[in-house]
């Protein structure tokens, strides 16, 4: 991958990280049913009832059409339903491991696209309306920087253009900055901020300058306690900036921390197996692969009784998982079956990338050369399909050991 490539995926990263952290921010505003509303849709979405919650967030429309933060809670179910057609909503895809986001993608359904479209620019419409009624008011600008920043996120990892997306981020990052400067206890506004300083200080040095000079703010330690003040803070988005640390941690390598999020997000939100899925996979990264085990299996137990709308991709990253803590507890008779399957499921390629480089570690400890090697084989073209450089290179250098 060229440099150009490099530097484009890491600042889209960066944005889509944020799309995690803008969520659903909800403040008092508006009308007591539209607020009922929107609360009611918050928690429908966190549970993967996305289908109740643009119903409910179409209701506080309804109930308030001059309510910006019910239009940007629904452009917030909108992109999310595209982002699990597109199997883009785990931790994996922003860890850095799986770079190339969006191969052979299709263009999202043009009825959610529009919808999307027309809800964040009303968001945007009221938010600015607000502010210049009232410049110096806090909710109002931070109404604002958040419609923006979900704008932001969308052109990135949806369009797929980090160029449209640069002003509206640096708009969000302004706005988010100005609202902790005119209230200094809003911490929920330092989500966003917070989030920004931290990705744009983990790019690279040109990305970096280039941030620099576009007017992002850096410094990765204050960003990450920045977001641990809002995840601390007794605000409506408070679930938002669990979700951000989730990541953070996970690319801080304190994968007790994150695992301690998600387990709080299990109680919060039962229904939510994707909690599940990613404890399991957080326990894995952390070598708790017993851990690992348990939550995968109990959340497979979920899945097959779950009829909702599934994340593209979603089943085989179950077995994936479940098969690497397996394999790693030495359980290769169980964890063969579950990345077989993995491979033969509908998924992205360094899922099943990485299930063939599982399999070939398994050949390779019952002494079957041959098969390790068609497995090592195998994976290298998956896995260089979406830039998973690591799992590439792990495979290369196996499969040199066996020569």
């Amino acid at each position: 991958m060229n440099k150009g490539v490099r530097r484009r995926v890491a600042v889209a990263a960066c944005f889509g990280v944020l799309a995690i952290a803008v969520g659903l921010p909800l403040t008092a505003s508006a009308n007591e049913r539209s607020v009922a509303l929107r609360i009611q849709g918050s928690n429908q979405l966190f549970n993967l009832d996305r289908d109740q919650a643009v119903e409910s967030f179409r209701a506080a429309i309804a109930a308030d059409p001059k309510d910006p933060d019910a239009y940007r809670a629904l452009a917030s179910a909108l992109w999310m339903s595209i982002t699990m057609r597109r199997g883009a909503m785990t931790v994996d895809n922003y860890l850095g491991r799986v770079s190339q986001q969006n191969v052979k993608t299709a263009p999202p359904p043009a009825e959610i696209a529009k919808e999307f479209h027309e809800a964040i620019s009303k968001a945007i419409e009221l938010a600015r309306a607000q502010v210049t009624a009232a410049p110096k008011s806090a909710p109002a600008r931070y109404q604002l920087g958040a419609a923006v920043a979900l704008r932001a996120s969308y052109a990135a990892t949806v369009d797929g253009s980090v160029r449209a997306a640069f002003g509206s981020a640096r708009e969000a990052f302004d706005e988010h900055e100005h609202v902790m400067r005119l209230d200094p206890s809003r911490h929920d506004a330092g989500l966003v901020v917070g989030t920004y300083r931290y990705l744009v200080a983990s790019l690279s040095m040109p990305v970096r300058l280039m941030a620099y000079v576009a007017g992002f703010g850096g410094d990765g330690e204050k960003g990450l306690r920045l977001v641990e003040a809002a995840a601390a803070y007794p605000g409506d988005n408070q679930t938002d900036a669990r979700l951000a640390l989730v990541l953070l941690y996970n690319r801080e390598e304190r994968y007790v921390d994150a695992m301690a999020q998600l387990a709080s997000l299990r109680t919060l939100y039962p229904k939510s197996r994707l909690f599940w899925l990613e404890g399991g996979a957080t326990a894995l990264r952390a070598g708790r692969a017993e851990e690992a085990d348990r939550l995968l299996t109990e959340g497979l137990s979920r899945l097959a009784t779950d009829r909702r709308q599934r994340m593209f991709g979603e089943e085989a990253l179950w077995y994936l998982n479940r098969g690497s803590a397996r394999a790693a507890l030495r359980r290769d008779g169980e964890a063969e079956p579950d990345l077989q399957k993995a491979q033969t499921l509908e998924g992205r390629p360094w899922v099943k990338g990485r299930a063939h480089l599982e399999l070939g570690k398994i050949a390779a400890r019952a002494g079957n050369r041959q098969k390790a090697e068609a497995e090592y084989r195998a994976a290298i073209p998956l896995l260089e399909a979406e830039s998973d450089v690591p799992s590439a290179e792990e495979a290369r250098r196996l499969l040199r050991q066996l020569r």
